[in-house]
């Protein structure tokens, strides 16, 4: 299982300076990737393309890219262009977003979102490949071929619908998780998404798990820390279904909390039960989190 690091969102007055930084202590300390969100600040993919062609060795990722705003065509060049920068160290993640971001805020109708994936997938997916995109469907249409540069670009997806991790293993290089705990990945997100991949005669797929992480010997304090901080995910329908999945109250029942010990077994149990990628998004105690993170290199 390889571990990577969530990165900040960047607060001060040079915010690529900063996230090059950040980035630039993930690769020397050996982490094997960094994964960044694409919400209200940042362009995700801009931003690591510009920050991370400064910093070799690291795969850098997106966590998730909304598509609803983005025409597949559009997202697929503007990837590819990022990929090239960064020397082929791009994964794409993208997702739905949510409804409350998606019609009330951008002004899109949410209706049919796996129709939608799946139609964007159509049209994504071979662009990415250098091959022409033909597609008359229900939610989208396109019929256009790219010059960018394709340099064999991951895509990997948020599911965790049984509908969505179909198409990530039928369709896609896998699938990135937030605030999934390891009883709903071991049970619900591993066979789903593999079953699909071996259906399809796909690769296994990459199951990309992150969650928060705070090494600490007040593990009760942590938990109420992360239940505070990360509040919002609670709320949202898609994570709540994955709570209620794992019988969490919220966000602080599925952080990783502990002494050294503590945390690293449980960080290596989701390795046994089929996780690829863990990526780490520290939340509290930063300095010793890290070490020990260090450690599972």
């Amino acid at each position: 299982m390889r571990v990577g690091l969530f990165l900040n969102e960047p607060q001060g007055q040079d915010p690529i300076a900063e996230l090059r930084e950040s980035m630039a202590r993930a690769a020397d300390d050996g982490f094997a990737s960094a994964w960044m969100s694409n919400i209200f600040g940042l362009d995700a993919i801009t931003a690591l393309a510009v920050a991370g062609s400064q910093v070799p060795g690291i795969e850098l990722g997106t966590a998730v890219v909304p598509t609803y705003p983005r025409h597949p065509a559009a997202l697929a060049q503007q990837a590819l262009t990022a990929n090239a920068a960064l020397g082929g160290r791009l994964a794409l993640g993208i997702g739905l977003s949510h409804r409350i971001v998606i019609e009330e805020m951008f002004g899109y109708s949410y209706e049919r979102p796996a129709r939608h994936m799946k139609e964007y997938l159509d049209i994504l997916l071979p662009l990415t490949r250098g091959e022409k995109a033909q597609v008359n469907g229900e939610t989208l249409r396109a019929n256009i071929r790219l010059g960018a540069p394709g340099t064999g670009l991951p895509v990997l997806i948020a599911a965790l619908a049984p509908r969505m991790l179909e198409l990530a293993g039928s369709m896609t290089d896998g699938t990135v998780l937030w605030m999934t705990g390891p009883r709903t990945v071991e049970e619900h997100v591993v066979p789903a998404i593999t079953r699909a991949a071996e259906r399809a005669g796909r690769p296994a797929p990459r199951v990309v798990c992150a969650l928060p992480v705070c090494v600490t010997d007040d593990p009760a304090t942590a938990k109420a820390r992360a239940a505070e901080v990360f509040s919002v995910y609670g709320r949202l329908p898609s994570y709540r279904a994955m709570l209620d999945r794992e019988g969490a109250a919220g966000p602080g029942d599925v952080a990783i909390v502990g002494d050294e010990a503590e945390v690293r077994a449980q960080i290596e149990a989701l390795g046994r039960i089929g996780v690829t990628d863990f990526v780490a998004a520290e939340f509290s105690a930063r300095e010793r989190t890290r070490e020990l993170l260090k450690s599972l290199r």
